[in-house]
């Protein structure tokens, strides 16, 4: 049985209270007498004594409950504040509010401005100029520009994460700041390790590669480039086609950078220490793995037909862990492709996404699953041919019972697997059921770290599935199952209900087998027996 809600704790009730009293009482007094001003360095209130966590922890209930409000804030900005987030409350940024944060909170390593587009570039520039303590900065979504990203290069010197995505004011010269200062002529962010830089203008063009390709040689320690031109940046790289690159804006030339990295035209090649690959195109894998060894995440798109070297490339990367496939073709690549890849990496394989794959062998998924026992994530959403006797009239049979699905399809379990989902796409020819029926309930029996669940879309009976898993010790660690547009009845999660487990949330949206009827039942029963669940239905 889901658990009954646990008695909060005393913490809780107490940040809870300050949540619930805070706009009546102390942002009303702020409001009334301070609010426009802005030069209060320190504030005196009942808010000072909180430890920094417990700030932190105020503001966070205050912005998802939507409690927040721009006089609460300016209250909750002290100076040992570390870490602060204005993504859920964007609205409540303006200028004077940036400048109320490098006035009262020095002490920031985090501050996340995402969606913040009314603060104004040169409030950006002050933030950055003022905050120099920052580790982490969020940007996306604001009017970051050149000269919020120099200053960002030249005075944040221990950052190691920025996210500018979806700037449409960062140019190539922009990103160019975060790897050199051409006025002080010195390196820029050199311990940035993860920049974010997706959905930005002009991402195809030349100058857009070669200015990823700067950072690629700039930033020693970058790990993470999230950028739709780092595929071409890294085959420029590894083709050394570094010539005429040279800036007349005061910036070395690619050519420089690779001398400094120790990548001359006649030496040993160049190697990057690029942990995570994005939207790498199949043909593209040989020079991506030469230049980026170390890869521990990739996500790939197919074609319609397999490359040269193909998925077979994936084996020999050591340290691969983390793999996204996706199907960028028209017609989609068999499920079967994947067996290689998987039995190469094995135990070593902790996560794998699918997109767009044709399961025409239903015993590929077992297969599949088998070979990488080490899995602690797996999310695939598959297509299956049509059914040649889809149109056939059945004929007239008796209701039979459920049937026993085997549970054996997986010899070595999964002891590790975490998060599971299953997407399928259209019906399911019959031949094709009772396969993936077994391979789910093998699946659910053999994972006994299973915390997340979701089977959408599929288009046979779930019952008998589950219940192999809900009469045994099972599912235990479930907190999270979506059964979104599945057949799945009423019995089934009146049996979920009753079995052990910390399940929290629960999602029958769509499901045609469940009514109106039945969803207020669950729901009266979760208030009766005072459950911590939440039903989605719809």
């Amino acid at each position: 049985m889901p658990r009954r809600r646990a008695v909060p704790t005393l913490t809780t009730l107490c940040l809870q209270s300050l949540a619930q009293h805070m706009q009546s009482l102390w942002a009303k007094d702020y409001s009334d007498n301070y609010l426009d001003e802005y030069e209060f360095r320190f504030l005196v209130g009942p808010f000072n004594d909180l430890a920094c966590g417990l700030v932190q922890e105020l503001l966070g209930l205050l912005g998802t409950s939507r409690r927040l409000s721009r006089a609460a804030l300016h209250l909750l900005l002290l100076p040992h504040l570390q870490q602060l987030s204005l993504r859920p409350c964007p609205a409540l940024a303006n200028n004077a509010l940036g400048h109320l944060i490098v006035l009262r909170c020095q002490g920031l390593s985090m501050l996340d401005l995402g969606g913040c587009g009314r603060l104004s570039p040169s409030v950006l520039v002050d933030l950055a100029e003022g905050l120099p303590r920052l580790s982490r900065l969020g940007l996306a979504h604001t009017q970051a520009n050149v000269q919020v990203l120099s200053a960002v290069g030249s005075c944040c010197q221990h950052l190691r994460e920025l996210d500018v995505s979806g700037c449409k004011k960062v140019t190539p010269r922009a990103l160019r700041h975060l790897g050199y200062d051409p006025l002080a002529q010195s390196p820029g962010c050199l311990a940035l390790r993860v920049l974010l830089a997706r959905d930005l203008e002009h991402s195809g063009d030349g100058d857009m590669v070669a200015a990823v390709a700067f950072l690629l040689l700039a930033l020693p320690h970058l790990e993470v480039l999230a950028h739709s031109a780092l595929p071409d940046a890294l085959r420029l790289l590894h083709r050394r086609q570094l010539d005429g690159t040279k800036d007349s804006e005061g910036f070395p030339s690619l050519e420089e950078l690779a001398r400094s990295r120790g990548a001359a035209p006649e030496g040993p090649p160049l190697m990057l220490p690029l942990r995570q690959l994005e939207e790498v195109e199949e043909d593209a894998l040989g020079i991506v793995h030469a230049v980026c060894p170390q890869a521990e995440e990739v996500s790939v798109w197919l074609g319609d037909s397999p490359g040269p070297a193909g998925l077979r490339e994936l084996p020999d990367w050591k340290c691969l862990s983390r793999v996204t496939l996706g199907c960028s073709g028209r017609h989609g690549r068999a499920l079967a492709e994947v067996l290689p890849l998987a039995q190469g990496l094995g135990t070593c394989l902790h996560t794998l996404t699918l997109h767009g794959f044709i399961c025409r062998d239903p015993l590929s998924l077992p297969a599949l699953l088998a070979s990488c026992p080490g899995l602690q994530s797996f999310s695939a959403e598959l297509e299956v041919p049509p059914d040649p006797h889809a149109h056939a009239e059945p004929p007239e049979e008796p209701p039979a019972p459920p049937p026993v699905w085997a549970t054996d399809l997986l010899p070595r379990g999964l002891p590790q697997l975490q998060s599971f989902s299953l997407t399928l796409a259209g019906p399911v020819p019959a031949a094709h059921r009772p396969a993936l029926s077994s391979t789910l309930a093998s699946l659910l029996s053999e994972a006994p770290q299973l915390q997340t669940l979701r089977l959408l879309a599929v288009p046979f009976p779930l019952d008998s599935v589950l219940e192999p898993a809900l009469a045994g010790p099972a599912l235990r660690e479930l907190r999270e199952l979506s059964l979104a547009e599945s057949l799945v009845s009423a019995g089934a999660v009146w049996q979920l209900l009753g079995s052990d487990g910390p399940l929290r949330r629960l999602d029958l949206s769509r499901c045609p087998d469940i009514h109106r009827r039945d969803y207020d039942a669950f729901l009266q029963a979760v208030r009766k027996q005072r459950l911590d669940l939440d039903i989605t239905w719809e």
